[in-house]
C-alpha cells in the first residue's frame, strides 16, 4: 500500500477525534425545524428559486391538500411522454431536439434543428493532442473522476474561459455538451488499456451520427450497433437530460453559477454532485443489488424467494447492509416517476432481442413487489415506486455498456439541464446564493496553551 493512501494509527486517531466533536443532537433539527435535505417530512422541498426549464408534477391540490398523483415530467411546459412519442413516431432521434428545447424555450423547426446539430457536429472535436496528453496521463478508475479533469483542463485551452457574458457561455455550453461523449468514451478506454490490459480503441465521432449513435460507435471495437440500440439510448438522453433545478447536481449549477465563476468550474461541481451514489450513482447500485439478488436467489420466478430477499434487505441482512432497495423511492415523485415508466416500454423489446426475458421478469417482479414490502416494514411518509435508476441500468447492460459509464452516460445527458440552468441564473439573478446555517455550539473561554489537557 502506497504510504499517501496508507490509514495510520494517527489517521484513525484524528479521525476518531473528528467524529466524536461533530456529532448534532438529531433533537435540534425539529427543534429549529430545519428542513435537512432542503424537503419536509413529506418530501416536498423548500422553494428556493423560479424557473422555467423543467417542471416535475407529483401531487395536486385538493380543498389546500396534497394528494399524489402519478409523476409528470415537463420540458419548457411540454410533456416529455409527448415529446418521446413525437420523435419516435416521426423516426428521428430526440436527444439534440431535446437540447434545443432546454436551451432556447422552444421546439426547434426543421431548418433549426439541422442548423443545431450541425453546430454541434462543428464543435465535436478535441484539441489538438488532448487526448494523448490529458486523458491518457495518469488515468483514473472512475470515469466521473475523469470526465471533471478533462473539463477543469479544457479551460486552459479557452482564451476566453473567464467571460460570463451570455453569448459566451452558451458558446462554451454548447461546445461541452458536444464534447462530453468522447471525454467519457476516450476516458473509458484509456482505463481499460492501462487498468485492465484491453486494447486501445480510439475512434474518432462520425459526422451525421446522433449523439446516441456516436457513444455505441465510439465505444464499440467494431462500431457496429442496431437500430433499437441506438434508439433505446437516445430515449434515456432525452430522459436525463434535465429533471428541474432542484436536483443536487443542478441546484450546484445555480449555487457556482451565482458566485460568478467560469463555466468550466461550474460544470466540474456538478459532475462532482452526479457522482455521488445517492444522485448518478444510483443506476450502478440496482445493477450490483440485482446482481446479488441472482446468486442468492435459487428461482428467479419464485415471489416468495424474492420478497424474502428483498424483506432482508430492508432488515440489513442482504446485499450491502444498507437498509435500502436500490431504484425503489424518490424524493419528489410518489405513484409514479414518468421516466421509468417511459423506459419500461422499451425495455421488453430490447430484453427480447438480447434473450434477456427472465431479468426481465425479475425487475418486473422486484417493481410490484419492493412497495409493497417497503410499506409493510416501514413508516413511509408517501408512495413508493421504481424511479428511473431502476431501469436505467438494466438497459445499460443490455446495451453492453461497461457499469464504469453509467453514471457518464447521464453526465452525457444533464449536461443539457446544466447549460440551461446557466444560462438562466446568469440571466435572472444578481445575488449569491447563500442559506444559512444555525449554530448550535454554546460558547466558551479560550484555554492557554499549558492549562489544556
Amino acid at each position: 500500500m502506497s504510504k499517501y493512501t496508507e490509514i495510520t494509527p494517527e489517521i484513525m486517531e484524528l479521525a476518531n477525534l473528528c467524529k466524536q466533536n461533530n456529532v448534532i443532537d438529531p433533537n435540534l433539527y425539529a427543534k429549529y425545524d430545519v428542513k435537512r435535505g432542503l424537503r419536509d417530512v413529506s418530501g416536498k422541498g423548500v422553494l428556493t428559486g423560479l424557473t422555467e426549464i423543467c417542471e416535475i408534477i407529483s401531487h395536486i391540490m385538493v380543498d389546500d391538500d396534497y394528494i399524489p398523483c402519478e409523476g409528470k415530467l415537463y420540458y419548457r411546459g411540454i410533456d416529455t411522454e409527448e415529446f418521446i412519442n413525437g420523435f419516435m413516431q416521426e423516426k428521428r432521434f430526440g436527444f439534440e431536439e431535446a437540447t434545443y428545447l432546454l436551451l432556447f424555450g422552444d421546439l426547434p423547426t426543421k431548418t433549426q434543428l439541422t442548423e443545431f446539430i450541425g453546430l454541434i457536429e462543428k464543435y465535436r472535436e478535441l484539441p489538438q493532442s488532448f487526448v494523448r496528453d490529458i486523458i491518457m496521463k495518469a488515468p483514473s478508475h472512475d470515469m466521473m473522476n475523469t470526465l471533471a479533469r478533462s473539463v477543469l483542463t479544457l479551460y486552459s485551452y479557452d482564451e476566453k474561459a473567464d467571460d460570463i457574458s451570455i453569448e459566451n457561455v452558451l458558446r462554451q455550453s454548447l461546445q461541452l455538451i458536444a464534447v462530453f461523449p468522447l471525454l467519457s468514451v476516450y476516458g473509458y478506454h484509456t482505463y481499460s488499456h492501462y487498468h485492465n490490459g484491453k486494447s486501445l480503441v480510439i475512434h474518432p465521432p462520425k459526422e451525421g451520427l446522433s449523439t446516441a449513435e456516436n457513444i455505441l460507435y465510439m465505444l464499440r471495437p467494431n462500431m457496429k450497433y442496431t437500430e433499437l440500440e441506438a434508439k433505446i439510448l437516445d430515449i434515456a438522453l432525452v430522459l436525463h437530460a434535465e429533471h428541474g433545478g432542484g436536483n443536487n447536481s443542478t441546484f450546484t449549477t445555480h449555487v457556482v453559477s451565482s458566485s460568478g465563476t467560469d463555466t468550466y468550474s461550474s460544470v466540474a461541481a456538478s459532475l462532482g454532485s452526479l457522482k455521488g451514489p445517492k444522485h448518478g450513482g444510483a443506476n450502478i447500485k440496482v445493477m450490483k443489488m440485482f446482481d446479488d439478488m441472482k446468486e442468492n436467489i435459487k428461482d428467479w420466478e419464485d415471489e416468495e424467494q424474492v420478497s424474502t430477499y428483498l424483506a432482508d434487505i430492508l432488515n440489513k441482512k442482504a446485499f450491502d447492509k444498507s437498509g435500502l432497495i436500490y431504484g425503489m423511492g424518490h424524493a419528489v415523485y410518489s405513484i409514479s416517476d414518468p421516466r421509468a415508466n417511459v423506459l419500461k416500454q422499451y425495455v421488453k423489446g430490447l430484453s427480447e432481442e438480447k434473450g434477456m426475458q427472465k431479468e426481465f421478469r425479475l425487475y418486473e417482479m422486484v417493481e410490484r413487489l419492493a412497495p409493497e414490502i417497503i410499506a409493510s416494514e416501514r413508516k413511509i411518509y408517501k408512495g413508493v415506486s421504481a424511479n428511473v435508476d431502476f431501469y436505467s441500468g438494466f438497459v445499460y447492460h443490455m446495451l453492453d455498456l461497461p457499469k464504469e459509464l453509467f453514471t457518464p452516460i447521464f453526465a452525457i445527458a444533464r449536461i443539457a439541464g446544466w447549460s440551461a440552468h446557466r444560462l438562466e441564473e446568469l440571466i435572472n439573478s444578481s445575488k449569491i446564493i447563500r442559506p444559512a446555517y444555525k449554530s448550535v455550539t454554546k460558547p466558551r473561554d479560550y484555554v492557554p496553551m499549558d492549562q489544556r489537557s
